[in-house]
């Protein structure tokens, strides 16, 4: 199975825990990432997890970050057809960055694009027909797969 984390499930176990959604995803997220490690997931890595993770100003979160999507066995690079996929899924609603990340999921063929931004999924099942790609919140998907 291959997985694509955008960098907001990246970033939820370095979120402050309080709230107990941030608690149980970051959770749902770390248990993704013990799947990697046991290589029962194949966890995707891209161009723009690397250029968005390259904006966090805080550079030990930011190393953090890197260590967890070292784990990736795909890579995806940018291209001609991704970046105009992109431009096309920007034409749904879906911001710039998101639409990368949208658009190398659906490259790397993958199997669950997870994200814990609540509009993106919003947006994202709205155009469900025409995303080539199963979303959703890895609460939500790990509570389905477990």
């Amino acid at each position: 199975m291959k997985i694509y984390l955008d960098v907001c499930c990246l970033n939820r176990p370095f979120d402050d825990q309080i709230q107990d959604r941030i608690r149980l995803e970051t959770e749902a997220v770390i248990t993704i990432l013990k799947y990697v490690e046991q290589g029962k997931i194949l966890l995707i890595n891209s161009d723009a997890i690397l250029y968005e993770i390259s904006k966090i100003p805080n550079l030990e979160r930011k190393e953090k970050i890197l260590s967890l999507i070292s784990k990736a066995k795909i890579y995806i690079e940018f291209n001609q057809e991704i970046l105009d996929r992109a431009k096309e899924i920007q034409k749904l609603g879906i911001k710039s960055y998101d639409a990368l990340h949208v658009a190398c999921a659906e490259e790397a063929k993958s199997d669950i694009f997870l994200t814990t931004d609540d509009n993106l999924l919003k947006k994202l099942k709205k155009n469900k027909p025409k995303i080539k790609v199963k979303a959703d919140n890895p609460l939500n998907w790990i509570i389905e797969v477990i």
